[in-house]
């Protein structure tokens, strides 16, 4: 069992930064790898970002890439994701989610956390 506990989130204007964070326990957490998703009002989730916790390999979605980071803390077992020129689109509910492999698809994921909600204020 993986337990996730995103924190970070809130109200920002356009072009503001925000880091999300994802406290991540267990007794085997640090053989899964952690993602990050999105989901806006009436849409699908959708991949942000991923990390494979046994190398710090890291995958974007490409849209993203240069404005999102993802990143780790050993000593904490927390995974952040650093989010830079927000844009009013980015305004979502973000989920941490644990899994096998660091995939895009919401079922690579097994554990989930609860969200925190970003909303981007043009």
């Amino acid at each position: 069992q993986v337990q996730l506990v995103e924190s970070g989130g809130g109200l920002v204007q356009a072009g503001d930064s925000l880091r999300l964070s994802c406290a991540a326990s267990g007794r085997t957490f640090s053989s899964y790898s952690l993602g990050w998703f999105r989901q806006a009002p009436g849409k699908e989730r959708e991949f942000v970002a991923a990390l494979r916790w046994s190398d710090g390999t890291k995958y974007y979605v490409a849209s993203m890439t240069g404005r999102f980071t993802i990143s780790r803390d050993n000593a904490k077992n927390t995974v952040y994701l650093q989010m830079n020129s927000l844009k009013p689109e980015d305004t979502a509910v973000y989920y941490c989610a644990a899994g096998r492999e660091p995939g895009r698809r919401l079922y690579d994921y097994d554990y989930w956390g609860q969200g925190t909600q970003v909303t981007v204020s043009s």
